[in-house]
């Protein structure tokens, strides 16, 4: 009977502990009281037990029963005393079924965030979100400085040389592109060298300058090069200009070509035989003006020769040019030379001009004339002169060879309209040199001197 008493009252124990234990730790204060409670039961039965061999059985099962209905009471009062203890608080009461599903998503979103913060990087893991540090206020220049003395031509060569000038200050302008870089508006102005400066723009305006980006901009005011290659400026006045769009350069006409001036050196090919085959352009040729049937032709260079360089008029400027027969005119047009020997001219101007040579007058000479084609020998005196006029064909013209023409000394070809036949030319010739020479007269094509339709041999014997 002894025993169950002390284990009833080893149960007090337990009860204090529980006392001071803390509120939140009522589940292992109950585990520890129902542990107390299944020792003291399993030592009432063990002590029942050797009490029934002892003694009679029936005193045995009525000393088992009071005590185990004594170990109840002692649970019972301790059950009590924590609970007593853990109510008032109300911290650890267990919130209603309602209550607990209603906090279950708040409590998870209240979580979340710590979870990923402390979560490592990882396969399956997501990364932490650092929220964006906030921009701190730049400075900026409201104010603009006073004005200083204007930069001279050696500031301004040290200004816009790249790798010198650090140190110059003084107010100017300066043009370029202008830029941002972070936030602040910069010019970029092209140096000596073409190398690149940049100055960063200050001053009221510079909240207004970053809209002009990729703009042309000219700004004037306080210059200062802080470094060999930029600086800054404290902008007085300011003005852009909206960057031009290239567009896309169309394909070469015709139009193009006849607006394109010939050189001086292409010029000269032009008129020159032999020369020049294929070009075209703009240019102006001085020469005389003849016809071959119904076309009039410029005679540039090497008149009455197989080296004859000519050229037909075309185009409306070509209109009233009969009255300009055997003259010098000055052309301006395009020229288009297809051969060595000339091509055609669309006309634009046309203006009179002075013979370059001026005629070699005839009077107190003894000349001879030959009319036509005839293969005949003619007496000339030293110093005198003969004659050989011979009708003119539509698309043919008579020559002689340059060389014989050198020989004989050949001083004009003058092209005679006729108003009731076919116009002549007139070969007029001041032999130089004594002796007998043959000259050969060739009807060839005008603009093919190597096409020959028909040809005679003159023989001119030069008497002293």
């Amino acid at each position: 009977m002894a025993k169950p008493r002390s284990g009833a009252k080893k149960a007090t124990p337990a009860a204090k502990k529980v006392k001071s234990t803390k509120p939140g730790v009522l589940k292992s204060a109950s585990k520890s009281v129902a542990k107390a409670a299944a020792k003291l039961v399993t030592k009432a039965t063990g002590s029942a037990k050797q009490q029934e061999t002892k003694a009679a059985p029936a005193a045995a099962k009525k000393t088992a029963a009071k005590a185990a209905t004594k170990v109840k009471e002692v649970a019972a009062k301790a059950a009590a005393k924590v609970k007593e203890v853990v109510a008032p608080k109300g911290k650890e009461k267990e919130p209603a079924p309602k209550a607990k599903e209603a906090a279950a998503p708040k409590a998870k979103e209240a979580a979340a965030p710590k979870g990923k913060e402390a979560a490592p990087k990882g396969k399956g893991r997501e990364v932490p979100v650092t929220p964006p540090a906030a921009e701190k206020p730049r400075p900026r220049a409201t104010k603009l400085p006073p004005l200083a003395e204007p930069l001279n031509k050696r500031d301004l060569e040290q200004l816009l040389t790249a790798g010198a000038g650090r140190g110059v200050v003084g107010e100017g302008s300066l043009k370029g592109r202008l830029t941002v870089i972070d936030g602040l508006p910069n010019l970029v102005v092209v140096g000596r060298d073409k190398r690149e400066l940049t100055f960063i723009l200050q001053g009221p305006d510079q909240e207004v300058l970053p809209a002009y980006l990729d703009h042309k901009v000219s700004v004037s005011g306080l210059i200062k090069k802080t470094t060999n290659y930029g600086g800054t400026v404290d902008v007085r006045k300011f003005s852009a200009k909206k960057p031009e769009v290239e567009e896309p350069t169309p394909e070469p006409t015709e139009t193009e070509v006849r607006l394109r001036y010939l050189s001086p050196g292409e010029v000269s090919q032009v008129i020159s035989a032999g020369m020049g085959a294929g070009m075209k352009g703009f240019a102006a040729l001085r020469g005389n003006l003849e016809m071959t049937g119904d076309e009039f032709v410029l005679v540039v260079s090497n008149g009455g020769t197989r080296q004859q360089v000519s050229y037909i008029l075309e185009g409306k400027g070509a209109k009233g040019l009969r009255k300009f027969l055997g003259h010098t005119l000055s052309v301006t047009g395009v020229v288009d030379k297809s051969s060595g020997w000339g091509g055609r001219i669309d006309v634009e101007n046309v203006e009179p001009r002075p013979s370059d040579t001026r005629p070699i007058s005839r009077e107190g000479l003894d000349s001879v004339h030959v009319e036509g084609e005839q293969s005949t020998a003619i007496d000339v005196r030293l110093n005198h002169a003969f004659t050989v006029r011979l009708p003119e064909q539509p698309g043919f013209t008579w020559a002689i060879e340059p060389t014989a023409a050198k020989r004989v000394g050949l001083r004009e070809a003058n092209f005679e309209p006729v108003s009731d036949g076919p116009a002549t030319r007139e070969f007029f010739f001041t032999p130089r040199n004594p002796g007998s020479s043959e000259v050969e007269f060739f009807l060839a094509k005008a603009f093919n001197p190597g096409q020959v339709e028909r040809s005679f041999k003159l023989t001119v014997n030069v008497k002293p």
